[in-house]
């Protein structure tokens, strides 16, 4: 069975195997007896009379793995033949039976699902706080929990809290970090009531198992919160256990008691100062824990340590984990904040590696900063030339461009690096980096027009044309107040998907020749549009030749209402007439088409492309 054979035929001959004096055997037939349970559950009732009368066998060893063994057979209807054994269980004289059927309640009640939780059972439970064996006691309290969840879990009155902690001494150290959570639930009646309990905990702060240190811990704070000094005593005294805690071998402990100093830490900033040495990371520990120390080194900081700190995060810097050198950029960045100067200085220094995930960590480090320390951007203006060519990754680059875009004024050839950017556009494969640079270059082009004026007009081309690609795809959505005619709309609903449209470039018409035929012809579409602001004329001019649609007239910017007149003519020949008009800023774009030919699916691609083009240009004005 643990080789995975089917070994499922043997079930009755199992059965039958488990008949037998020999206490060994009959948990290896227990083993298989709930593997197979699930998967033949009629032939598992087999075993539920052979289980039942091991409930009463002499021997407790026998009685308590009949028990524990029903209760492990998840099968339905199970729970019919469970109750009255459990009950005898609650009672037995043997100390081992007990602590099985206490379980098995838990267990049993489970099986049960939504049923109405039986109150002489917990009764029986609740009876049973009170038991010799301590083992009892705490399994007791973790299966009153369990069966009264809904009901929000075991109720500690006074008498309960009182029994319990007068029998600490007698659990174990698994038992005593159970009691003292539940404890949590309990609070004393009166300031003599308090401090009293709290003497009888004082000596488990001194415990040699860290869960207990702190489990007595966290119950100390909640219970003396009104004393605040109380509390930072208690902080002291557990500092020594913590430290033990955080230099330990198992690494599950280590965390743990990792994550506590940095809890306290919130309460008493700078606590383990003194020891900061202990929170250095050895190269056997997993990154994890590594993580955490460098969290805590960072709060511990000062003026006495701070040289010490950064240098042993400096060495993590080079780490073979690329992930962990990432971390101890980043917590000198935390620690740059308060000594700016010297982290600066060292996160410059790490730029001379040239190492791509270093160089981009610190990039991201040096924009951080650039909001949080003013007074550094000079410093990291000056180290930033050179980094483009070695930062790969997206948050990197987008880094690196918020920075050239926002500081560009104090670094030399910031346009220049943008340029780079814009001339690899089309090849970048990270849309957030895209948008990242057109932000950039605009921010620039205030600050030195004339270097940027030129890729800002490569750029804005090459957002346009995407643009554009992408609208051709989009079915048109006509304006519900628009005048067109019944029967071109029901032309386009019968045409959902046109084809895309291809526009001849160069072929103009004069003003004569554009009054002359808008005159001759009837609308064939409007549409209304938002606009925000004024209209800027050689924008709007540039755009539309991205997608060779002509300008014949346009009024002056500043103009009221501000008209425009367009031509374009498709490939195979129909022409295209566009008015524009807007009576104020920040009103509705009135566009109204004409078209020499009645091609529904043409109209419908050439007003997309239309349409796309001046929202894109309307975003960008806004």
């Amino acid at each position: 069975m643990a080789q995975g054979a089917d070994v499922s035929g043997l079930f009755p001959e199992m059965v039958k195997a488990g008949a037998v004096p020999d206490v060994v055997q009959k948990k290896l037939v227990s083993f298989y007896v709930r593997a197979q349970a699930p998967l033949q559950p009629q032939l598992a009732l087999l075993a539920v009379n052979s289980l039942r009368k091991d409930c009463a066998h002499p021997s407790p060893a026998v009685r308590g793995l009949a028990l524990r063994t029903m209760c492990g057979l998840r099968m339905p209807g199970i729970q019919e033949y469970l109750q009255q054994p459990l009950v005898c269980g609650l009672r037995d004289k043997a100390s081992y039976v007990r602590r099985a059927a206490v379980l098995g309640c838990a267990k049993m009640v489970k099986l049960q699902g939504d049923c109405e939780v039986d109150g002489a059972l917990v009764n029986e439970l609740y009876s049973l706080l009170r038991d010799q064996d301590p083992i009892v006691v705490v399994n007791c309290l973790r299966a009153l929990e369990e069966i009264l969840k809904k009901e929000g879990g075991v109720v500690i009155n006074k008498p309960i809290a009182h029994h319990l902690l007068n029998r600490m001494p007698d659990l174990d150290q698994w038992g005593q970090s159970e009691v003292l959570t539940f404890l949590l639930r309990y609070t004393p009646r009166s300031e003599d009531e308090l401090f009293d309990i709290l003497n009888l905990l004082d000596g488990y702060l001194k415990s040699s198992s860290p869960s207990v240190v702190m489990a007595a811990t966290k119950l100390f704070l909640v219970l003396a919160r009104e004393y605040p000094d109380v509390q930072a005593d208690v902080l002291v005294r557990v500092k020594g256990p913590l430290l033990s805690a955080c230099t330990s071998e198992s690494r599950e402990l280590c965390f743990t008691a990792l994550c506590h100093v940095r809890q306290i830490l919130r309460s008493l900033p700078g606590h383990f100062s003194s020891h900061y040495k202990k929170f250095f990371c050895s190269y056997s520990e997993p990154h994890y824990i590594k993580c955490q120390k460098m969290e805590v080194l960072c709060e511990l900081v000062n003026d006495e340590n701070v040289q010490q700190v950064l240098e042993e995060l400096k060495s993590y810097c080079t780490d073979v984990s690329v992930e962990l050198a990432q971390g101890a950029i980043s917590a000198i960045a935390s620690i740059a904040r308060t000594y700016t100067e010297q982290c600066v200085g060292i996160l410059t220094e790490l730029l001379g590696l040239q190492q791509e995930h270093i160089t981009s960590a610190v990039v991201r480090a040096f924009r951080d900063l650039a909001w949080l320390c003013p007074q550094c951007t000079d410093a990291m203006c000056q180290a930033l030339p050179g980094c483009e060519d070695t930062i790969q990754d997206s948050e990197g680059k987008q880094a690196l461009i918020w920075l050239l875009g926002t500081h560009g004024e104090k670094i030399p050839n910031a346009p220049y690096v943008l340029e780079d950017f814009v001339e690899n556009v089309k090849s970048e494969t990270f849309p957030a980096v895209k948008m990242e640079l057109l932000t950039a270059l605009l921010r620039l082009f205030l600050a030195r027009p004339a270097e940027c004026q030129d890729m800002l007009g490569r750029l804005l081309y090459y957002c346009i044309e995407s643009l554009v690609s992408e609208g051709n795809k989009e079915i048109l959505k006509v304006h519900p107040d628009s005048p067109m005619s019944e029967g071109n709309k029901e032309l386009l609903k019968a045409h959902p998907d046109a084809g895309s449209l291809t526009l001849i470039p160069d072929v103009s018409l004069t003003a004569e020749q554009f009054e002359k035929t808008w005159l001759s012809l009837d609308t064939s579409c409007q549409l209304s549009l938002p606009w925000c602001g004024p209209v800027h004329a050689d924008t709007i001019q540039t755009a539309l030749c991205v997608v060779h649609i002509q300008t014949i007239a346009m009024s002056k910017a500043g103009a009221q209402p501000w008209k425009a007149y367009l031509s374009a003519q498709d490939d195979s020949g129909c022409l295209f007439l566009t008015e524009l008009l807007l009576q104020a800023p920040d009103s509705e774009l009135q566009v109204s088409v004409k078209q020499n030919e009645a091609k529904p699916e043409a109209l419908q691609s050439f007003i997309s492309a239309l349409r796309t083009v001046l929202e894109a240009v309307a975003g960008l004005e806004s």
